[in-house]
């Protein structure tokens, strides 16, 4: 800053003037630009007025001629079937302002809708949110839309003042949704179920009755029968014939039969197409889980494609779209709706029309759990039915049940006089030399709670290798089918049968062995083992381990066939326990009063003094499950979250599908082909071409899955980490990717971490 007092007179005054004059120039730049722009309005407005309104009208409104969109269909004697005709709308989008459509407005679309001006008026004021005109064969029809219709694409939240109004719009939804995904795929909306009772009746008499003329369905399946009108909740022990009870409670209905585990439901589907179903299979069964597609073309390939590609497609379209009468699934297909992600109406809709079997309840986590019983009560009050059948019921269930006003009929457990079981309570840890002890020619299943126990007494077992087998989770596909088939041939059931027992001999079948498994054995196979060895989980799942043991058979002679240890029991403690601890503990507590013969009632018993209200009230299990159920219904907002967040909440997906590096270089050149045709593009190909292409690469994809083994989240984490693992990631297409990791597998222990790294627990 320059001081005044510093500068002589002459420059002071001439520093004075030119700023006066710099001022006086920004004046008049001012002046000159409001005089240009007033110019600019008074030609827009006055002189070019008309133009410009004119211009400004037909930004908001315009002629545009529309043709229909079909055209008129004939019948042979050219006779009208159908036609078609235009409707238009008039919607005046802005009447929920203060002011008042002026009067001169009114009078113009009284003009042009042929109708009164006060008419007009008179609908408006009744409803200042939306007014629709609807024209039709020159006539005019005014509706008025509920302030619970908002703008066009906004959506209905079930915090709306009108529940009915939301329900409506769910199932309104719903229903066009699947009309519109059943159009764009060329997919019948509903095949119709009109075979089920009658093929039910066809599989009484061919087949129950065909030894015995006199065989009838057993109690549990007149009961479900004479209730299928009803919601149900039913106990039955292990081989009482479920799944027919659960078919004929479905009855002639659409129906979804749910189970936990994918190798159960595949077995169910194949009987019930099989057995029951026999004919236009594709039309009246479906199978619906995460590899449904890959099951299709292998199951399809095996049968000598009984089935065209473009039948397989239209298979694939209508299971997926819920068409088909009865859908044989894992939860997560259904019951993701609870958390009403976008198109959760479709799922909701065909729910309120349907009869839902839930099988081994038991079997899920308390999260699970809770999406399961919010879920019946979401089904039950649009109108679907549901029936829970269990060998094993959790008292807290009804309890849950009861607690949010779903209503159901239940009665006394469904149970035989067989005594199978004599129980054995070990208080010490499982070990080799135990099992090594009892391995007298006869068949041992034994269980641990974690893949890490399993394969320390696979290894410390000193019997024959060849009499000594380990089947658990981190197997690849293709291997642990193979397990599978092997186990389940090995413990037949019908092997007692004289005309099985004849050709098993001729076959020269081993009859004795050890197999060590895991809890992927308690719900998912038909077995019938001599004797169970087994570390405690809790009671439920005991109870179902000990249904692989004297499956059908009575214990007749002394001594014992089931032996469980319950000391430093693998899966319980840590940061990756895979058992509560809460419930381990009131299960040993129960346990240790028995010993000896256990009937099926005593053992329905200890279930309901562990998992009772009572019992479970102040555990952090029961407490899980019911906060779950608080957040589903208090928390959730519809539309918040993807289709693929909630799938990843709902299926806790915390595991990477990988291939070990072994397998990869064992099996390159096919796994590189399969590769290939994963890469084939779609364009420019003709529409049987596309249907070829894309069975192929459905085909392709279930080869590949065939060498790839699930590991968990934390494992996949170290083998990132580590320095001695290395990961490759080869790129498929744009959207798939396969992962090859350095690490330890053989068909005898399936996967393996290499030496020097800890392996965690895992099932």
């Amino acid at each position: 800053m320059v001081k005044r007092n510093k500068i002589p007179g002459f420059l002071s005054n001439l520093i004075k003037k030119e700023e006066e004059s710099r001022y006086a120039n920004m004046l008049y730049i001012a002046v000159i630009f409001l005089c240009l722009l007033s110019l600019r309005i008074f030609y827009m407005q006055i002189l070019k007025g008309s133009y410009y309104k004119s211009e400004s009208d037909g930004n908001r409104m315009r002629q545009i001629p529309v043709q229909a969109a079909r055209g008129v269909m004939y019948d042979r004697n050219g006779k009208i079937m159908a036609g078609s005709r235009s409707a238009y709308s008039i919607i005046l989008s802005d009447v929920n302002k203060d002011k008042d459509i002026p009067e001169i407005e009114l009078n113009r679309l009284a003009s042009l809708l042929n109708i009164s001006a006060s008419e007009i008026k008179e609908k408006i004021s009744k409803n200042k949110k939306n007014v629709i005109f609807n024209w039709k064969d020159g006539k005019v029809k005014l509706e008025e839309l509920s302030s619970l219709f908002y703008e066009i694409g906004s959506q209905i939240y079930s915090d709306s003042e009108n529940q009915k109004i939301f329900k409506k719009y769910v199932m309104l939804k719903g229903l066009l949704n699947k009309i519109d995904y059943a159009a764009s795929s060329y997919t019948t909306i509903e095949e119709k179920n009109d075979f089920l009772e009658i093929e039910m009746e066809k599989f009484l008499e061919d087949v129950l009755r065909k030894d015995n003329p006199k065989n009838d369905w057993n109690a549990l399946q007149k009961f479900m029968k004479q209730h299928k009108d009803e919601n149900v909740v039913v106990v039955a022990q292990t081989g009482y014939g479920k799944t027919e009870a659960g078919l004929l409670w479905i009855g002639n209905n659409k129906g979804f039969f749910t189970l936990p585990l994918r190798v159960a439901i595949n077995a169910i589907y194949d009987r019930v197409a099989k057995n029951i179903v026999r004919e236009n299979v594709e039309k009246r069964i479906g199978l619906l889980h995460s590899d449904f597609r890959e099951y299709y073309t292998e199951k399809n390939s095996k049968e000598n494609k009984l089935l065209k590609n473009e039948e397989l497609s239209e298979y694939i379209n209508r299971t997926k779209q819920f068409s088909l009468p009865l859908t044989i699934c894992t939860i997560d297909q259904l019951f993701d709706f609870v958390f009403r992600a976008p198109g959760f109406e479709l799922k909701v809709a065909t729910l309120s029309y349907s009869k839902v079997v839930i099988d081994e309840i038991q079997m899920y986590s308390a999260d699970l759990l809770a999406y399961l019983i919010y879920g019946l009560k979401y089904i039950t009050d649009f109108g679907g039915k549901f029936a829970i059948m269990t060998a094993t019921l959790p008292g807290i269930v009804t309890y849950l049940l009861e607690k949010e006003g779903v209503k159901f009929v239940t009665t006394e457990p469904f149970t035989n006089d067989k005594k199978r079981h004599s129980l054995k309570v070990m208080e010490e840890s499982i070990n080799a030399e135990f099992i090594k002890g009892k391995y007298r020619n006869n068949k041992i299943l034994v269980i641990c709670n974690t893949v890490k126990k399993a394969k320390e007494i696979y290894e410390n077992l000193n019997i024959p290798k060849e009499e000594l087998n380990l089947i658990h989770s981190r197997f690849i596909k293709r291997d642990r089918t193979n397990k599978e088939k092997e186990i389940t041939e090995f413990a037949n059931p019908k092997r007692f049968r004289e005309d099985v027992k004849n050709k098993r001999e001729k076959e020269g079948f081993q009859e004795n062995g050890v197999w060590i498994g895991t809890q992927v054995l308690e719900a998912s196979l038909d077995l019938d083992f001599d004797i169970l060895i087994t570390e405690l989980s809790d009671l439920n799942g005991l109870f179902q381990r000990m249904g692989r043991c004297f499956r059908n058979r009575e214990k007749v002679d002394e001594g014992y066939n089931c032996f469980v240890f319950t000391k430093e029991c693998s899966g319980i403690k840590g940061a990756k326990a895979i058992i509560d601890k809460e419930i381990h503990e009131k299960s040993k507590s129960v346990l240790l009063k028995v010993d000896g013969i256990i009937s099926e009632v005593q053992k329905l018993d200890l279930i309901n003094s562990v998992y009772s209200y009572e019992s479970l009230k102040d555990t952090k299990y029961f407490n899980k499950v019911t906060d779950n159920i608080k957040y589903l219904k208090e928390y959730v907002v519809e539309y918040e979250k993807t289709k693929t967040e909630v799938q990843r909440i709902f299926r806790n997906i915390a595991s990477y599908d990988v291939i070990p590096r072994i397998i990869y270089e064992e099996n390159f050149e096919e796994i590189n082909r399969n590769i290939e045709i994963l890469r084939e593009k779609m364009k420019g190909l003709s529409e049987d071409d596309r249907k070829k292409l894309r069975i192929r690469k459905i085909e392709a994809r279930g080869e590949l899955n065939k060498f790839k083994v699930t590991i968990p989240d934390f494992e996949y984490r170290k083998l990132e980490k580590s320095k001695k693992n290395e990961i490759e990631k080869i790129k498929v297409n744009d959207y798939e990717e396969l992962v090859v990791v350095n690490c330890g597998y053989s068909y005898e222990k399936g996967f393996e971490v290499l030496q020097g790294e800890e392996e965690d627990n895992f099932f």
